[in-house]
């Protein structure tokens, strides 16, 4: 499946307050009498989980036969709950399916295919193209429905880098190496960067080593170079690592060997890191903050590489299905839903682009935090879209692994030049069947 536009033209950046109706919102129970669907988010955050309550508490005004509870495990631990759910075959109907796990969670006939569902649903034709085409996967069938999309930028304190010199944030990782390391003061408990050991971890030095192949890479598969072999074999990936570990060793708390997504962003917010490279949601969070200004903040476009060029993965989740929800129908009903207005409501909340393709434009998607994401779209020669693998059904097991080798350079049992290889005899043999 071929995956393009990271971020639509600029007019589709955008979100509208006023939208067309969805199809959804008859009081049908899907089964008759009441229904109680058990609802699991993954990407949970205490603000998050309050949009969707609303939006929840909607769809039953709309549906009194039908009753949701929202299941919000933390983030850290919560794919693998939603994991044990769908291996039990009890606890969640319709869940959060991301990029990282559909590949998995269908491979072991998990979801729910709601590819009939869709054929009759008057919303689909609603969705944006790119929404469409993420609605299916690698093998034709549709196990969720995108709610938005992500992509990195670099979060900065205007304050701190103005206060140690810099007039302006940095453009490629070089320069991101400079800053931080200048910023760094622990005495003062300041640090340059907020490093991510933890969970995931293996994303951004991934992101590290993809721009600095930006001139050969596959753009189709990202983890690959245009002759075929990895991009961890590339002569460029190895200078990508010592740079980004170097970010860890030179301009990062200790305690960040140990850094998720929740430490990260707070780390930021609370002023004790001055850079951040995260999704767009993260917008949200931080204007929700008491912590931090706005003229205190920013995002600049993604870091490039000595090629001068960023390559901008396409990421994505949705709601889907579980295959063992003993209320499919009333399940698909609730996606259905949450794809059609209320996605709106949910992206611009969460800072996530839209997926209906007649959202008109808004300025709050041109301005302040989120411009650098236009900046990115009217380059795309500067800033790549491309496609990582990220619906192989290994995907997991490739994400276990590499966080752990992660942590093995971290704790210094392991060389960067080991990393390399040991990623590359990964993907190499998963490629090879």
């Amino acid at each position: 499946m071929k995956r393009r536009q990271f971020i639509l033209a600029a007019a589709s950046l955008t979100a509208a307050t006023t939208l067309p109706g969805c199809s959804s919102g008859s009081s049908s129970s899907g089964g008759g009498g009441d229904v109680t669907l058990q609802m699991v988010e993954s990407l949970t955050n205490p603000t998050r989980s309050e949009v969707l309550k609303k939006l929840l508490a909607e769809f039953e005004s709309a549906n009194p036969g039908i009753k949701v509870q929202l299941v919000s495990p933390p983030t850290e631990q919560a794919d693998q709950k939603i994991q044990q759910m769908l291996q039990a075959g009890s606890g969640a109907d319709v869940l959060e399916v991301r990029d990282l796990t559909v590949g998995p969670f269908s491979n072991n006939g998990w979801l729910y295919d709601m590819t009939a569902d869709v054929e009759k649903w008057d919303g689909f034709a609603n969705l944006t193209p790119q929404a469409q085409k993420y609605s299916k996967h690698t093998d034709g069938k549709t196990y969720f429905i995108p709610y938005g999309f992500y992509g990195l930028s670099l979060f900065y304190r205007t304050d701190l880098i103005k206060e140690a010199g810099f007039s302006a944030p940095p453009t490629n990782w070089d320069e991101l190496l400079t800053q931080a390391s200048k910023i760094q003061d622990p005495s003062k408990n300041r640090y340059g960067y907020a490093f991510r050991g933890g969970k995931n971890g293996n994303g951004n030095v991934v992101a590290c080593i993809e721009a600095y192949v930006g001139d050969t890479i596959d753009r189709e598969n990202a983890f690959k170079t245009k002759d075929g072999k990895s991009i961890f074999v590339a002569p460029e990936a190895q200078q990508a690592v010592d740079t980004y570990f170097q970010l860890f060793t030179k301009a990062s708390p200790p305690s960040s060997v140990a850094w998720g997504y929740p430490e990260m962003v707070e780390g930021f917010n609370n002023g004790s890191t001055a850079f951040l490279l995260q999704d767009p949601e993260v917008i949200a969070t931080i204007n929700a903050s008491k912590s931090i200004t706005k003229d205190q903040w920013n995002t600049a476009p993604l870091l490039t590489g000595p090629s001068g060029k960023a390559s901008q993965p396409v990421a994505t989740a949705g709601w889907g299905v579980a295959k063992s929800s003993k209320n499919t129908e009333a399940a698909v009903k609730l996606v259905e839903f949450l794809s059609g207005d209320a996605s709106t409501t949910f992206a611009k909340e969460n800072s996530l682009v839209p997926i209906l393709k007649t959202a008109g434009a808004d300025e709050f998607y041109k301005t302040g935090p989120w411009a650098s994401y236009v900046t990115m779209t009217e380059q795309p020669d500067t800033y790549l879209t491309v496609v990582q693998p990220r619906g192989v059904a290994w995907w997991t097991e490739w994400s276990t692994k590499a966080d752990n080798d992660v942590q093995q350079v971290l704790i210094n049992k392991m060389s960067t030049a080991e990393l390399l290889k040991s990623w590359d005899e990964f993907w190499v043999k998963k490629w090879n069947g």
